[in-house]
């Protein structure tokens, strides 16, 4: 074949081995090449071809000015080349982020009306009259919790599944026939993963549990899993949404053409990654912090001013872009993916960095974030509750507080008073309990003078429509509550497992997809561990064994890192469902079981991560030791003596007590007898001096004189014999 090559040797090396050749040919001239094109072998990385001839062999090197251009380490920060034009590339960065920020203006619009409906903000009502949900002073300004309520729902449910308490991976064997890795070893293996989340890595568990919050709420979190050059080791940190900026048409952060990480970063962090060689070591402006108002809103929920009171205090913001560029490492001019860190505020370029491995020929950029799902939809952002219950949330919020207001003013209404009324001292009257205010009339009826609006109370529609409302956020979001407990009291676990699994569908898709992007996390941070080995154990001194580089790295090459969470369990609830119709299934059918492997397994779904402590070893019984046995019997028999001396001090205790109440006892009846006794005597007493005194009468009657008119006794009183003294029966 024959082709001009004038632009490409112009700068060219060209060298023969083994042979010399007399002379080379002119940049400008026409190479003829002939033979076999197969021949010749380009390598599209270095740019260098190799043609093979019967004298020997010409090396053609088509970037020999790279080296010069950007350094000779592949993972070296290339902006120390000095050979970019740096503004020019800072500016143009700069312009493509704006444009993806202008794009998802309406995203970012809605996720602030999502902030204030999840209403945590305290919220005094209104004084004016043109925000109320009615034109009056006073409105409420109560928003309904039905959005929290899921939110907060969800990252309960999610934490509890993603982040045990044991650690959140588990290794299992990705070798054929799973005889790479002895079992001894891969649970060392996970036993020491999991401490180097949970202690190790102290803002693994607190950060996930933050970002499973917005990922319920926005529809998206995002992680970010790279090596730290600071803290030596590799992380996983979340990244909000609002921070993540991606153009507008990406469906997915591997086809993204552009992913922005917007970092607020500390002067002193700044000057710390200058230090160590990771950033250009370069003067840089004064930072000026611009808010989001995402960020506004945030603060003032937390009750913080956003804006730092010191100038000093302003965080910079740092852009870090992994976009394709060219920067002549390509013979054919194909843009490479990079990793290009610069500062929004000097508008200077800190850091450039090839994002592709070093032994890919097809130049494929290295994947760093990590995207939780809450609904695969449209958009890279997805949706989340905000949007699928958002205006349920605003009707219901709109109804509970037309229901506030409409008791408030039912209970305290306003009035409207007649033209002819004098003027009174105010037109605000505020009467206490039990007392009153004097109304000038004018002589009118003070009924006709004064009325009041006639304000309605809540209404029974009003509250069913509210109670409406909030049981379709509740079966929408999928978190409704479940009627495990009604209905038949012995339902069989198939029933009770249809029933959980119909009301927790949604819950149950979401939980599939946080365990497939938890799997992601852990495959990017075994990268970063096979890439680092020493961090492993550089921060992980209790680890259960002492690593060392080559076993630990065969050791990861062997196994795979997955979530600890089951995908297609999604709560406790299925969890303990399940594990109880596995354990009545091999009940019904013991021979077609393997008793202890079941029990094994159902302690594991329970939560015992090591079931071989309730279990024996062996399948017979062990032999019980005739010390032991003499020690516990003479322990017992201890035991039953005390029991017995407990027992019989306690009978003496009720005997003393059966004394005490019958002395007590016999001194009331005492008692009781020597009162009967008395008042028996005094009912004597009073019928001895009742006789006396009507003899007295009799004789005073019988000597009174004729004259007077004496009048004989009653013959009642004279035939009766002596009565009977008060209550005593003849």
């Amino acid at each position: 074949m024959s082709s001009t090559l004038g632009d490409l040797l112009a700068s060219a090396n060209i060298r023969q081995t083994p042979a010399p050749v007399a002379a080379l040919p002119q940049p400008d001239l026409e190479i003829a090449i002939e033979g076999d094109v197969a021949d010749s072998k380009l390598d599209p990385k270095t740019g260098v071809m190799e043609i093979e001839g019967p004298d020997g062999s010409i090396v053609i090197d088509f970037a020999p000015n790279l080296g010069s251009k950007l350094s000779d380490k592949f993972n070296d920060n290339l902006a120390l080349g000095g050979a970019i034009e740096y503004g020019a590339l800072a500016n143009g960065l700069i312009n493509e982020i704006d444009s993806d920020l202008g794009s998802r203006s309406e995203w970012m619009d809605q996720r602030e009306q999502g902030l204030e409906l999840l209403g945590l903000k305290i919220e005094n009502p209104r004084g004016d009259t043109g925000n109320s949900s009615a034109p009056l002073e006073g409105m409420s300004t109560i928003r309904s919790p039905t959005l929290l309520q899921a939110v907060l729902r969800f990252q309960a449910n999610a934490r509890g599944e993603l982040l045990p308490a044991m650690g959140p991976i588990k290794v299992i064997d990705n070798s054929a026939g799973g005889t790479g890795i002895a079992d001894e070893w891969a649970e060392i293996l996970e036993q020491d993963l999991n401490i180097y989340l949970t202690q190790r890595c102290p803002e693994y568990y607190p950060d996930t549990d933050r970002m499973l919050f917005y990922v319920g709420f926005g529809g998206s979190g995002f992680k970010k899993v790279y090596h730290c050059p600071l803290r030596r080791r590799p992380v996983s940190e979340s990244v909000d949404a609002a921070d993540l900026i991606v153009d507008a048409s990406a469906t997915d952060l591997r086809n993204a053409r552009r992913i922005t990480h917007r970092i607020r970063m500390r002067d002193s962090m700044v000057k710390r990654m200058q230090i160590a060689g990771i950033y250009r070591d370069i003067a840089l402006s004064q930072a000026s912090y611009n808010p989001d108002q995402d960020e506004v809103i945030e603060a003032r929920i937390q009750g913080i001013d956003v804006m730092p009171q010191r100038p000093e205090d302003n965080d910079r913001t740092i852009y870090e872009i992994l976009c394709e560029r060219d920067f002549g490492e390509h013979p054919d001019r194909m843009p490479l993916p990079y990793k290009i860190v610069l500062d929004r505020d000097s508008q200077q370029v800190l850091e450039i960095r090839r994002n592709w491995r070093e032994d890919d020929p097809m130049y494929m950029p290295v994947n760093m974030y990590v995207r939780y799902p809450y609904i695969e939809a449209m958009g890279i952002y997805g949706l989340g509750l905000l949007h699928t219950i958002g205006n349920l949330t605003k009707a219901t919020t709109a109804a509970i507080r037309e229901m506030l207001d409409a008791g408030m003013f039912a209970n305290f209404p306003g009035f409207v008073y007649s033209e002819g009324v004098n003027r009174q001292e105010t037109n605000e009257f505020r009467i206490p309990p039990g007392g009153g205010m004097r109304v000038q009339t004018n002589g009118q009826d003070i009924r006709t003078a004064l009325m009041p609006l006639p304000y309605k109370d809540i209404s029974s529609g009003l509250m069913s429509l509210v109670q409406e409302l909030m049981s379709a956020t509740d079966k929408l979001s999928g978190t409704a509550e479940m009627p495990t407990g009604e209905g038949m009291q012995n339902a069989p676990v198939g029933t009770t497992l249809a029933i959980i699994d119909q009301a927790s569908k949604v819950l149950d898709a979401v939980h599939k997809r946080l365990h497939a992007a938890q799997a992601e996390e852990f495959r990017l941070l075994k990268d970063r561990l096979l890439e680092d080995p020493e961090a492993f154990w550089r921060h992980n001194p209790d680890a259960s064994t002492n690593w060392d580089k080559e076993t630990f790295v065969r050791a990861l090459n062997m196994v795979d890192l997955v979530p600890v969470a089951d995908p297609n369990t999604p709560t406790h609830t299925h969890r303990l469902m399940k594990v109880m119709g596995l354990i009545q299934l091999a009940q019904q059918m013991p021979q077609m079981f393997n008793i202890p492997t079941v029990i094994e397994h159902s302690l594991r779904l329970i939560g015992f991560n090591n079931p071989q402590e309730f279990m024996n070893d062996g399948t017979q019984p062990q032999q019980p030791n005739p010390d032991m046995m003499k020690a516990q019997l003479e322990q017992a028999k201890l035991q039953q003596q005390g029991q017995i001396a407990a027992a019989k001090m306690q009978s003496e205790q009720n005997q003393s007590k059966l004394e005490l109440i019958k002395a007590q006892l016999q001194q009331k009846t005492d008692m009781m007898e020597i009162q009967g006794k008395q008042q028996i005597e005094a009912g004597w007493l009073r019928h001895e001096k009742t006789k006396d005194g009507a003899a007295m009468v009799r004789d005073a009657m019988e000597h009174m004189q004729p004259g007077l008119g004496g009048l004989a006794a009653p013959p009642q009183a004279a035939s009766a014999g002596p009565s009977a003294p008060v209550g005593v029966t003849q």
